[in-house]
């Protein structure tokens, strides 16, 4: 965590280019079969439609007075705030009945095509469907390895990167690699010129080894599903 926030802090000094979080945005609502964003005077929102995260905003360029209004604002349980500052920068700003989502980064990197090959005793399958490319791994006797997915948006030339997982007893391998640079070569075939994601810590390590940096902290609010007006 102590790593998150420096980095988190040395990201947060630069402006994180709006027209790259619309191009997020835009393809993370393809790759989850989310509805269309409706832009917002400070941002974006859209409805995931699921339980605990029913609809989600997402702020491009967050300050005080904004997150104060939208989180004394938005009170249904499972609304989502995602803002480009790291949380003790947001913190004291929340109002009660919100927490702090699994910490995030925005990282992007140039596409180009690269070599992608497969290790001895596993299988790539690829397919495309809706604008939506899928790379999945299995081993020899089909059992899952690896996974990914890309979205690139109509009229852009930014593929999205999205629910890159690795099995826990296949890591180490180089299947999260290839599964990136599979991803890759598919932006690149449609046209894109640019990639960008939404990293974990975790996986922040795998992306940056194949040359994507950080673009900003990527924090998420969610307003507790238990929490209740405060009186």
């Amino acid at each position: 965590m102590d790593t998150y926030r420096a980095e988190a802090e040395r990201a947060d000094i630069a402006r994180v280019d709006p027209e790259r979080v619309r191009a997020w945005v835009e393809g993370w609502v393809i790759s989850r079969l989310a509805s269309p964003p409706v832009e917002e005077e400070w941002g974006f929102s859209f409805d995931v439609g699921m339980s605990r995260q029913v609809t989600r905003h997402v702020l491009p360029e967050a300050d005080e007075a904004l997150v104060r209004k939208l989180t004394e604002t938005f009170t249904a349980p499972g609304t989502w705030l995602k803002v480009m500052l790291p949380r003790e920068t947001v913190r004291p700003w929340m109002a009660a009945g919100w927490d702090f989502g699994d910490p995030g980064f925005l990282m992007s990197t140039a596409v180009r095509p690269v070599s992608a090959p497969v290790p001895d005793g596993y299988r790539l399958r690829t397919w495309t469907r809706g604008g939506l490319t899928r790379a999945l791994v299995v081993t020899a006797d089909g059992t899952f390895a690896a996974r990914g997915q890309v979205a690139i948006p109509p009229g852009t030339r930014t593929a999205v990167v999205d629910q890159v997982e690795t099995a826990v007893n296949q890591r180490r391998k180089g299947l999260g690699s290839l599964v990136m640079r599979t991803l890759a070569n598919a932006g690149a075939e449609a046209g894109a010129e640019a990639a960008v994601l939404g990293a974990t810590p975790e996986g922040r390590a795998l992306y940056e080894s194949l040359g994507w940096r950080t673009e900003s902290p990527l924090t998420g609010l969610v307003r507790n599903p238990s929490a209740v007006p405060a009186v």
